[in-house]
């Protein structure tokens, strides 16, 4: 809500209708409107933003930040992997490359749709760990003030809150991917005799 002065509102040109203002107090007015508009600009710019890559899972919108992202691959020739978690759906090859990839829903225990060819995989990766994830759709990749992150919402996800940043507007669902990634259950250590 804008603050009024009336302090210059006492002078009025009565066959005019307006306001008789001296220069040193419309002077005063353009200083103080210098000092608001600058206020809101540099509020604005006080969060921490950062890029977010979106996309569907279940049919709703989620997004994880764009630093954890190595590249989004299509989905083509996985090969399934035996004696791995249930959510660990094969490998696949990029570039030479093998990389696990994970069915995020069987994860989280999301409602599942089926593998298409449609579906990508986003590659995630630390220093430590490297994973797909795949995801049903990739809708692009949007800016979001960290700081004005919503805390987790009950009954919005079954994901649980450990695994999430928070909830930006829309709603879109901002998974932590170093949560993610650093999970115990991610590493199968596993061996077969």
């Amino acid at each position: 809500m804008k603050e009024k002065n009336y302090k210059y509102y006492r002078k009025m040109d009565y066959e005019t209708g307006e306001f008789i203002l001296t220069e040193e107090e419309k002077k005063d007015i353009l200083i103080k409107r210098a000092e608001m508009l600058a206020r809101d600009i540099s509020a604005e710019s006080e969060g921490e933003r950062t890029q977010i890559v979106e996309f569907i899972l279940a049919g709703e919108r989620y997004g994880i930040e764009a630093i954890y992202v190595r590249e989004i691959f299509p989905l083509k020739d996985l090969t399934p992997i035996p004696c791995t978690p249930s959510f660990i759906t094969g490998v696949i090859n990029v570039r030479h490359e093998i990389v696990s990839v994970m069915d995020i829903k069987k994860f989280f225990n999301l409602p599942e749709c089926g593998i298409t060819e449609l579906n990508k995989v986003i590659i995630l990766k630390t220093d430590d760990m490297e994973v797909g994830i795949l995801a049903d759709s990739i809708t692009g990749v949007t800016c979001v003030d960290i700081d004005g992150l919503q805390t987790f919402l009950p009954g919005l996800t079954d994901i649980g809150a450990e695994y999430l940043k928070g909830i930006a507007e829309g709603p879109l669902i901002i998974l932590d991917g170093e949560k993610i990634l650093s999970d115990k259950k991610l590493i199968v250590s596993e061996e077969v005799e």
